[in-house]
């Protein structure tokens, strides 16, 4: 699930390349940063696009759920704080699939 391509990262369309900046804090904030400091020179791996793939489907839906149920402040906060990691997760997902489309 880590295997990459021997190759360089291929140059992103313009989607892929709005969304290494999100994607780069992300992964700082995550404490996983690339070797190369990001990920507009860097692989994502296998593992990490599926990961991030699954979190941020579930985080658009569970986040919104969780503040509109609830009812509570720190409900809400959760909720906040869940979007915000699925929309980290979206961003990392986007430039795993422009890489690879690039790579095409």
């Amino acid at each position: 699930f880590t295997r990459v391509p021997d190759s360089e990262v291929p140059a992103m369309g313009s989607i892929g390349r709005l969304a290494v900046p999100p994607a780069d804090i992300f992964m700082k904030a995550m404490i996983s940063t690339p070797p190369t400091g990001t990920l507009r020179t860097t692989w994502v791996t296998p593992s990490s696009l599926w990961l991030s793939l699954a979190f941020a489907v579930l985080g658009i839906i569970l986040g919104p759920l969780l503040m509109v149920r609830s009812g509570t402040w720190l409900a809400d906060v959760g909720g906040v704080v869940l979007i915000l990691f699925a929309l980290g997760s979206a961003a990392v997902t986007v430039v795993g699939v422009a890489q690879r489309r690039s790579a095409q």
